[in-house]
């Protein structure tokens, strides 16, 4: 097998330059970049990434949490962030908690995040001040999705200001009685995203003049099957909404799977706006919020990365610490002006 000392002799470099040169760092001539790149790959050398480890004390590695893994969100965030990751020579390790306080405290609280690689990425959680203790004291860079912390790098959108401009665009149509599904109990991934977006419904029916129903507010769990569930119960109304602001796509895709089993017309008899422009969305004409998710799991990564001295393959050369994404409404077809009530026809 090839070692690092066999390449070096091969090129007639020291083996400090063979180790810069692979790993992409600066302070080497394209020239003999390029002699080491054509060498390795005709002696076939592997680099070790233990030796590598143990030489410069990295792991090439950025763990990632992530409280649903198989959520659309998360899941685009950490493709995102992999992506770059990738392109830098790092690897990701990623633990899901599946929404489980057990293993958000084995995660937390064992020191596995930061014996197990260099920097570390949490998404759409709200580390408590004793995660962020433990975090601190394990002395790696932490970048933070949908959250902030005092000096960690972080990115987001405004939440409350994405649910302003839903709730506002059902206002300007004409409609007074709006529903909310959301997330209004305590969760298990402590995230702020939920209560921003709440805060932002109710904030926007205020400004109108318009008092926030606590009937018309229901958890849909940020699932579509929470958003079904959701809009049956509103929909089973009398006094029903005209139209429903969901605080994520998933859970307005089953309000209009609720609307359907009740025999509405959407847009006709019940408008609904979600917020993420999901992949799907389009595919339901589903009016909504438009965030850049992949985006934020690219910026995460940039962060962390900057935090460990490596020089972005793309994107800005300065990573801002604090970066707030912006969002687009984007309106499709489940959205229109109040029409006179009628009452539903259910389907067989």
């Amino acid at each position: 097998m090839t070692s690092i000392d066999d390449l070096a002799r091969e090129v007639g470099v020291s083996t400090a330059t063979v180790s810069r040169a692979l790993r992409g760092l600066p302070r080497v001539s394209a020239a003999t970049r390029s002699r080491v790149e054509e060498a390795a790959v005709r002696l076939g050398y592997v680099p070790s990434a233990s030796a590598s480890g143990l030489a410069t004390g990295r792991t090439r590695t950025v763990a990632v949490v992530v409280p649903f893994v198989t959520r659309w969100f998360f899941g685009t965030v950490v493709h995102g962030a992999e992506q770059v990751l990738r392109e830098r020579g790092y690897d990701l390790l990623l633990y899901n908690l599946a929404g489980d306080p057990a293993a958000r405290h084995r995660v937390f609280g064992t020191g596995l995040l930061t014996k197990r690689a260099d920097a570390v990425l949490v998404l759409g959680l709200t580390p408590t001040p004793d995660e962020v203790l433990l975090l601190h004291r394990g002395g790696r860079p932490v970048g933070l999705v949908g959250a902030s912390v005092e000096g960690w790098p972080s990115v987001r959108i405004d939440d409350r200001a994405a649910a302003r401009s839903a709730v506002q665009h059902l206002l300007d149509l004409g409609h007074r009685r709006i529903g909310y599904v959301g997330g209004l109990g305590e969760s298990p991934v402590d995230s702020a995203v939920p209560t921003s977006r709440r805060d932002g419904y109710r904030a926007t029916l205020a400004d109108a003049g318009l008092e926030a129903d606590p009937a018309l507010e229901v958890d849909g769990m940020f699932t579509m099957t929470g958003g079904l569930a959701a809009g049956r119960h509103l929909l089973a109304s009398p006094s029903r909404p005209t139209a429903v602001f969901a605080a994520s796509d998933e859970m307005a895709i089953g309000v209009l799977r609720a609307a359907r089993e009740a025999g509405l017309a959407v847009p006709g008899d019940l408008s609904v706006i979600g917020i993420d422009d999901h992949e799907a969305a389009p595919f339901f004409d589903l009016s909504t919020v438009r965030q850049q998710v992949d985006e934020q799991g690219r910026t995460a990564a940039r962060q962390v990365l900057a935090r460990l001295g490596e020089a972005p393959a793309d994107g800005p050369a300065e990573v801002p610490t604090e970066v707030v994404l912006p969002t687009e409404l984007v309106l499709r077809a489940t959205t229109a002006p109040p029409a006179r009530r009628r009452t539903p026809q259910r389907s067989e």
